[in-house]
């Protein structure tokens, strides 16, 4: 997969998660979302360029739950 894809799925969880009232609780489901739903191998091909291009391609809100939560994801 594309990892442009992969960002602009993520950003779009991000955009989602923003409108929760309950911040803490917002990052985490954002989180456990991308774990439930992307298989496997997304998951590490978007924490590897995450690793390398950093989250500057993220949403606030992505870039929190990824940091937050990154051991969901992995």
């Amino acid at each position: 997969m594309h990892i442009e894809h992969l960002i602009k799925m993520a950003n779009q969880i991000g955009d989602f998660f923003e409108a929760m009232p309950d911040r803490a609780q917002a990052l985490e489901d954002a989180a456990q979302h991308i774990r439930r739903f992307w298989e496997p191998r997304m998951r590490k091909e978007f924490l590897a360029h995450i690793d390398s291009a950093g989250m500057s391609e993220l949403n606030e809100t992505m870039a929190q739950a990824v940091a937050r939560h990154r051991s969901l994801l992995g």
